[in-house]
């Protein structure tokens, strides 16, 4: 039947070998990678979550583990006060774990987990997603100590600017930093709540309900200890520093109305209405708020939400090309183009929330979005996000893929310690501080380790891209860059239905 060829799954078992896609006990650093086509979602996928494994903290379970680089670190977090904070995730190439990114990225993994859910599942990649994001949330977890405290980072990121180490090496100090009733982070604290709610809202329907318990009580603290203790998160400057914390109040509040239907979650959105940006980041939520908000107007007929699509409707206009309100340019070769530090973070994000609206209107069958000059289809929408998700796999200029490791031409130097210094396995002893910025930092060497998975800060605004591991700007990995492109990639998956492959890596 017809109808059952489009959904038909086609299981293609990759064997990967481990010289060539990094996995190694030395990572491949000088194999090569058969290419693969730009349009293969499905490969893009597997390997956009893959890559945060590689940016576990903590132990690493060996049997399960997919990278054979990677071992044990930071083993010892939380110790100095009596608290385990071992686990979680290295935000990029440094040694630090930064709460306040970490739990937004975990906030979106958990919102594609559900709104690409069928999609991944097909992939094979939604067990894969899970264990990412429990990864993650179960950290959150364990810094939420008490009701007025959370740990919001481990490590001096002022050190670890001075030390090019592996994980596995560190020694730099792990200076714990943490909010409190007397010294709040309104930002850290809330973001950390929309993060776990997201989770629940991931794990909710399991039979067991150990795990989903733990994160919808934690949300509810967190955002109580957001919202009674008011005052903005400093801590993490000048890494991540926010511009103000009504942002990621409105977020926590969109997502814990999402997950309870509580009244107070909804009063505070009817409440606190407002806001408005351009960019969908760490720092600033109000596009993804008037997301959620927005569902529940147009889907869930919450009339008093009604304003919260004007704002989701000018970030759009703001975004898409020639909309008469357009306010972030595209480069010569299609690219959203915010900021030449770490741009990618920004055209993810954008092609995320395009994936999710253009969803969102289909399922409440409103026609377009309006701007000054023009109209929007939601087939506009996706097909737009699409065009960036293919941009960032090689349909550019350069005609090479910004994720290390698809296709045969992607970045080769990579700003990051772990991949940049071979592993604890192919080099068994200690790597310095000095050594690693004196033998290892400045070769013009490709790594001796492929991040698999790794999307860097990409090209420049003439699609011009230098990759030198010294240019963080553009050739770092963050892991809110993969974790916004996991959804836009799984809708760009869904766009291309016939064309699901399941992968194994």
């Amino acid at each position: 039947m017809a109808s059952m060829a489009v959904v038909m799954k086609v299981w293609v078992l990759m064997v990967l070998m481990c010289a060539a896609v990094g996995l190694g006990a030395d990572g491949g650093g000088s194999g090569s990678i058969g290419g693969l086509s730009s349009s293969n979602y499905s490969d893009a996928l597997a390997k956009a979550i893959l890559f945060l494994e590689g940016q576990r903290s903590g132990p690493m379970p060996i049997q399960r583990m997919r990278w054979r680089w990677r071992f044990d670190s930071a083993l010892d977090d939380g110790q100095e006060e009596n608290v385990n904070l071992t686990g979680g995730y290295y935000d990029a190439g440094g040694n630090v774990k930064f709460g306040f990114p970490m739990a937004f990225t975990v906030t979106l993994l958990s919102w594609s987990a559900r709104e690409f859910y069928s999609e991944l599942d097909k992939a094979g990649q939604l067990w894969h997603l899970r264990s990412a994001i429990q990864w993650g949330a179960e950290f959150l977890l364990r810094a939420h100590t008490s009701p007025t405290t959370l740990y919001t980072q481990v490590g001096d990121a002022e050190a670890d600017q001075q030390c090019w180490e592996r994980p596995e090496d560190m020694d730099t100090p792990r200076t714990l930093y943490k909010i409190t009733e007397s010294s709040p982070g309104t930002e850290a604290a809330a973001e950390a709540a929309a993060a776990l709610a997201a989770a629940y809202d991931v794990f909710r329907y399991d039979v067991d309900k150990t795990l989903p318990t733990k994160l919808l009580a934690a949300s509810k603290s967190l955002f109580d200890l957001a919202n009674n203790y008011r005052g903005s998160y400093q801590l993490s400057c000048p890494f991540y520093c926010s511009s103000g914390f009504k942002d990621e109040l409105q977020w926590a509040a969109a997502w814990l109305n999402r997950v309870t239907w509580e009244g107070k979650y909804f009063d505070f959105l009817v409440n606190n209405k407002g806001g408005s940006s351009n960019t969908f980041s760490w720092d600033n939520k109000y596009p993804g708020a008037q997301l959620l908000a927005t569902h529940e107007y147009l889907v869930g007929g919450r009339t008093e939400l009604q304003s919260y699509k004007k704002g989701l409707d000018s970030f759009v206009c703001a975004v898409m090309p020639n909309s008469g309100n357009t306010q972030i340019r595209t480069t010569p070769g299609g690219l959203l183009f915010t900021s030449d530090t770490v741009n990618m973070q920004y055209t993810t994000t954008a092609a995320l929330l395009l994936s999710i609206y253009s969803n969102t209107l289909r399922k409440s069958g409103t026609s377009a979005v309006q701007c000054s000059g023009a109209r929007f289809t939601p087939d506009q929408l996706s097909s737009f996000a699409a065009s960036q998700v293919d941009y960032i796999l090689g349909e550019n200029p350069l005609a090479m893929s910004y994720m290390v490791g698809y296709g045969s031409k992607f970045p080769r130097r990579i700003h990051h310690r772990g991949a940049s210094i071979p592993s604890i396995k192919a080099l068994p002893r200690k790597v310095t501080c000095v050594e690693g910025f004196s033998s290892w930092f400045p070769t013009t060497n490709s790594n001796p380790n492929y991040h698999i998975g790794a999307i860097v800060g990409g090209p420049d605004e003439n699609d011009k891209f230098n990759d030198e591991r010294g240019d963080s700007a553009h050739s770092e990995p963050t892991t809110y860059i993969n974790a916004a492109f996991v959804g836009a990639c799984a809708a760009a998956l869904k766009r291309s239905v016939g064309n699901i492959t399941s992968v194994t890596i």
